[in-house]
């Protein structure tokens, strides 16, 4: 197994096609494209969010707690056998500062760590220590699969600072049944036609020339959020049903 772990800002901004075409070539004047953007292509991200009977998890994140944290199976691909390697992460936000902490294991050890509670083996000492964070996150939230969401994603760094980075996800799908990883992407449409959803990372403050930039092409901070406004789909979708199911009895 290996680990990684990250301590950053993450502001999210919707823009359109004609903001995405425009942006690009300048960014490239600061940044590059990261290793898995190979000549400029965009690579593919699956994930599976884990929450509670009732929602509980993303509600409650929904609120802009100080506090939130949330479980999630990730891969780059879509997995073909039990053995093909995936990411476990456990995602904290405190006081807007974003905290991910994950572990490399396959994906048949996922499954039974997730479903069965058989931790998985390693001498390293890091890997243990987030092992039992994900172990009491476990135990105090009784979570399993709720919603997955595979999106594809261009992604680029700063030239002079690797630490700034910057991503555009488009073609988001969500779905609430067939939650496996191996089933590959597909389900409902999250972004509107011609939209793309970017993510500024940064460890610090943003960098001057990023910010004229956005202000030249009016591009401004918006709130959004994939498993939140999924959730918040799917809550108004459902709760139209109900009314349209009522209106019928009546």
């Amino acid at each position: 197994m290996a680990i990684k772990s990250f301590k950053r800002y993450e502001k999210k901004i919707l823009i359109n096609k004609e903001q995405y075409d425009n942006l690009i070539p300048i960014l490239l004047k600061y940044m590059d494209y990261d290793e898995y953007c190979k000549d400029g292509r965009k690579y593919s991200i699956y994930n599976l969010y884990y929450d509670t009977e009732n929602d509980d998890v993303i509600r409650y994140s929904i609120y802009k707690p100080y506090y939130k944290e949330k479980l999630r199976l990730r891969s780059y691909r879509t997995p073909k056998t039990l053995e093909d390697k995936v990411f476990l992460e456990l995602k904290k936000k405190i006081n807007g500062i974003v905290n991910k902490r994950r572990v490399v294991m396959t994906l048949g050890a996922a499954y039974e760590f997730l479903e069965s509670g058989k931790r998985p083996q390693t001498e390293d000492y890091i890997n243990n220590q987030v092992l039992n964070e994900i172990e009491y996150y476990l135990k105090n939230n009784p979570v399993y699969p709720k919603v997955y969401i595979g999106y594809s994603r261009k992604a680029l760094f700063g030239k002079e600072d690797r630490d700034f980075r910057v991503t555009f996800d488009s073609e988001i799908m969500a779905r609430r049944d067939d939650l496996s990883l191996e089933s590959g992407s597909y389900g409902n449409e999250l972004l509107e036609d011609n939209m793309y959803l970017m993510e500024v990372k940064i460890l610090g403050a943003m960098p001057l020339w990023f910010a004229n930039i956005l202000s030249e092409l009016e591009i401004y901070n918006t709130h959004f959020s994939k498993y939140g406004d999924e959730y918040v789909k799917y809550t108004l979708e459902r709760q139209n049903s109900d009314l349209r199911r009522r209106e019928k009895i009546c």
